[in-house]
């Protein structure tokens, strides 16, 4: 039996080419992703390791910023005296670094990353364990002079003896560049600029007598933890933030981990979007490839072998086939990593092809997906070559039961189907959003399974339906190349479930997207009240000579700020919620329309007053008047008293969770030092808008970092950033698309193979060679339209439920992209010609006397 198998997959390895594709696929995105991801760890493991002090004494801050406030923590610099008198400290440093500031150059042009990492001003000190040394040029001295890395300078063209204006909280100045500094070990793709420490104080921080960090060295024979308990015994346990240098590199470590996650959960995606539509390849290839070899195995049978021979034969075939999958993956998953890391390279990071780490666990990964995944594709057609009898293997006949089987598929859907539905339905009426979440995964999951499981049922009636105008179109030939797509039911369905898993898919996220892009659309008409918003594209902070320059343009009238801060809600019912609150100046109510249950504007920027989100407050206990505990950065700590409560729209335009804002004058008591995030500026009387736009785009020249905006463009940056999702979204389809192409062909090719016979009867009663061509292109066409067809039903489905899910939300607007739709059926439709092309091809050049005679 060994040697048989053996033997029969060498005789079918031309057969299985295309699902080894898939396997190979599926490998390289797990292999190229683990890869990746572990190589990044590490580069960075080791840059901040390097990089940390023994001790890093830092400010207590207990909040993290989801949206960026433009705050920058700082304790005093005097606080590194002493620490340098701490028994065990070899040196004390002072560090003085802010993000995100914005530097241009001599054209107004921004130098910056590439990556969108953000720019870093730090001051210099050649002491310190620093991931740069200078290469050339000098040190910066006094508050003129600044060093720049040299990859930001290579990619700006900027050199020695350039001025720089740089745009910091405390306000714009100008530098020249002394010198470059280069990076000793991978670079994170953040540029740096150094100024020395006093700059860097009073420029960066606003004050001279401020730091942002204590570094702390080690004598000799002192530990990093000793070190740390002593330097926090002097200094106060519970006032400062204190870590070792492994603790502080692990905390860097976190802090960029979200981008890295990003990064391999992504490319995981696609792993599992190649493993679906492959397992839809491999069960085809294998159940034509047993129908073909039915006398074979029948021949087998009678020779003695056993139902569970037969199986194994079929199941070590899959075996050869996915470890041959799988180590084409290996080597094509290593290059994909490498392709990764220089494109990484390419956007401004720096990582070295030494730096690619191979760790046991990609191979291992590897290995198991691609052996897994052929195995349990090939399991069901196993089961069905073993149950083949030897007299009808030998009488060339199909095993019985076929009706059956189909029959008692149609009911298992059908069951899978109706559960799906009624999750799906629950998940429309359901009142929060943590279950409508769940819901709708578990009822996306069951819909899918049921419309695979059932798909066959569904080729007869909606291939009738698709294929009704080829006979009056193409004549007999678009008559046999429709009764040849409804010739094996299972066999279409196989074939174009790959495709209906990627436009399914497809087609719920876009009308996700379209609904979400809709009810934005709306929002914005309904609370938007403002001529124009000045704002960064990021959401990242400006400094408030920005505000003052806006305010001093000509036209300009009303000027609201907006701010945000993370805060702490302690709540009646014992939650505490961390959450990003909004402050916005008293005048709110004329740049905005804002829908409240109860209270107004007023009551919620007064003094000591807040608004919530009425829905929010309900789920937690809150009534109008109540006085809650808020929590602000720095352990600062205040009782705000409930002064209004919004309607969800409102909430979700002017707060994230909860709803939360409260007036500027609240914020800047409890949270002083941030900055604004957005300006909602109306015209002046007999000011036109034109004027006003053209006034402010004038002033904030110097400001490249930051864009006027009126109404439409607003609504634009929404629609670019949902648009962002939606890429992924199409990338992911055109994988499942790559891999159904070559389910198509492969199906195509087994079938002019078992279908050789008749094939050469057409043609010897005066078929064409260009008439086979058409039948089975159009064979082609149908197979994948019905694939669409399927998908896009079941993508609605699925897109009418997360608009649901949107509702819950305040995302109300229900839209359908209906362009969308219609590029995805005229591209299945190319889908189809295309992956007849070979089919087609090798089925025309076949001898018509060879083909007939063909068993």
């Amino acid at each position: 039996m060994l040697r048989a198998t053996l033997r029969s997959f060498l005789a079918h390895k031309g057969r299985l080419l295309l699902s080894a594709l898939a396997v190979v696929l599926s490998v390289a995105f797990v292999m190229g992703s683990l890869i990746f991801s572990d190589t990044l760890d590490r580069t960075f493991d080791r840059l901040f390791a390097s990089t940390a002090a023994d001790v890093t004494v830092s400010p207590r801050e207990g909040l993290d910023e989801a949206v960026p406030s433009g705050r920058t923590a700082t304790l005093p610099a005097a606080l590194a005296g002493r620490v340098a008198e701490v028994d065990g400290v070899a040196a004390a440093r002072v560090e003085a670094e802010a993000e995100r500031i914005t530097v241009v150059d001599e054209e107004n042009e921004p130098v910056s990353p590439t990556t969108g990492a953000p720019t870093t001003g730090a001051n210099w000190d050649p002491t310190a364990r620093g991931p740069v040394k200078l290469t050339s040029g000098h040190a910066p001295e006094g508050p003129a002079q600044a060093l720049l890395d040299a990859q930001t300078a290579g990619r700006s063209g900027v050199r020695i003896g350039d001025t720089l204006t740089v745009v910091a909280a405390p306000g714009s100045f100008e530098v020249k560049v002394v010198g470059i500094a280069t990076f000793t070990t991978a670079s994170p793709g953040t540029a740096l600029l150094f100024l020395d420490t006093p700059t860097a104080q009073t420029r960066l921080l606003g004050d001279a007598r401020a730091a942002t960090r204590i570094s702390v060295d080690a004598a000799d024979g002192v530990s990093d933890a000793e070190l740390e308990r002593r330097v926090a015994r002097a200094l106060g346990a519970d006032r400062y933030e204190y870590r070792t240098a492994a603790e502080q590199a692990e905390s860097d470590v976190e802090q960029l981990g979200g981008v890295l996650d990003v990064v391999k959960y992504v490319m995981l995606g696609f792993a599992g979007v190649a493993v679906l539509a492959g397992v839809f390849l491999i069960v085809n290839t294998f159940s034509m490839l047993i129908a073909q070899r039915t006398r074979e195995l029948g021949l087998l049978r009678a020779l003695g072998a056993d139902r569970r021979q037969i199986r194994r034969s079929v199941l070590a075939e899959a075996l050869l086939l996915g470890v041959a999958g799988a180590t084409l993956g290996l080597g094509t998953g290593v290059g994909l990593a490498a392709g990764l890391i220089g494109l990484v390279n390419a956007l401004g990071m720096s990582i070295g092809s030494a730096e690619m780490v191979v760790g046991w666990t990609a191979p291992v990964a590897a290995y198991a997906v691609g052996i897994g995944v052929t195995l349990v594709a090939a399991y069901p057609p196993a089961r069905r070559a073993a149950a083949v009898s030897p007299m009808a293997a030998l009488s060339d006949t199909e095993a019985a039961g076929t009706g059956r089987p189909l029959r008692v598929r149609g009911a298992a859907g059908a069951a899978v189907g109706a559960a799906g539905v009624a999750v799906l339905a629950g998940c429309a009426a359901a009142p929060r959003t943590a279950p409508a979440v769940s819901l709708l995964g578990l009822g996306v999951v069951l819909t899918l399974i049921a419309t695979v499981v059932a798909g066959p049922l569904l080729v007869r009636p909606v291939i009738r339906v698709l294929g009704a105008a080829f006979p009056a179109l193409f004549g007999a030939v678009g008559r046999m190349s429709r009764r040849n797509a409804l010739r094996n039911p299972r066999r279409t369905g196989a074939t174009a479930a790959a495709l209906m898993v990627g436009i399914a898919l497809v087609g719920g996220m876009s009308v996700a997207g379209a609904s979400l892009t809709e009810s934005f659309d709306e929002q914005i008409d309904r609370t938007l009240g403002a001529d124009f918003v000045v704002q960064n594209g990021t959401f990242v902070p400006f400094p408030r000579e920005v505000t003052e320059r806006v305010r001093d343009t000509p036209g300009a009238g009303l000027v609201v700020r907006g701010r945000f801060a993370p805060v702490a809600v302690r709540l009646p019912d014992g939650d505490r919620v961390e959450t990003t609150a909004a402050g916005y100046d008293p005048r709110l109510d004329e740049v905005a329309s804002i829908t409240y249950a109860r209270g107004d504007t007023a009551a919620a920027l007064a003094p000591g007053g807040m608004a919530m989100e009425a829905d929010f407050a309900r789920e937690h206990g809150v009534r109008l008047g109540d006085a809650v505990p808020v929590e602000f950065q720095g352990g600062r700590a205040a009782r705000l008293t409930v002064g209004a409560l919004t309607g969800r729209e409102t909430a979700e335009g002017f707060g994230p969770r909860g709803g939360i804002y409260f007036g500027l004058g609240t914020l800047e008591r409890y949270a002083p030092g941030g900055q604004e995030s957005a300006l909602y500026v109306n015209a002046a009387p007999g000011t036109s808008d034109n004027e006003l736009r053209a006034g402010l785009e004038r002033a904030l020249a110097p400001y490249p970092q930051v864009q006027v905006r009126d109404l439409a463009d607003y609504k634009e940056l929404v629609h670019d950033q949902i648009a962002v999702l939606l890429r992924l979204v199409y990338a992911l389809l055109g994988l499942a698309i790559v891999i159904a192409v070559l389910g198509v062909v492969n199906t195509l090719a087994l079938s002019v193979v078992e279908r050789t016979r008749e094939i050469g009867l057409l043609r010897a009663i005066g078929l064409a060679r260009r008439q086979l061509r058409r039948m089975i292109r159009l064979e082609s066409v149908v197979i994948a339209v019905f694939g669409a067809v399927l998908g896009l039903a079941l993508g609605l489905l699925w897109g009418v439920c997360a608009q649901q899910v949107l509702a819950l939300q305040g995302m109300t607007a229900f839209a359908v992209p209906w362009g969308t739709v219609v590029a995805v059926v005229a591209g299945s439709v190319v889908v189809g010609v295309v992956a007849a092309l070979l089919p087609a091809s090798r089925a025309s050049r076949m001898n018509v006397l060879a083909a007939v005679a063909h068993e």
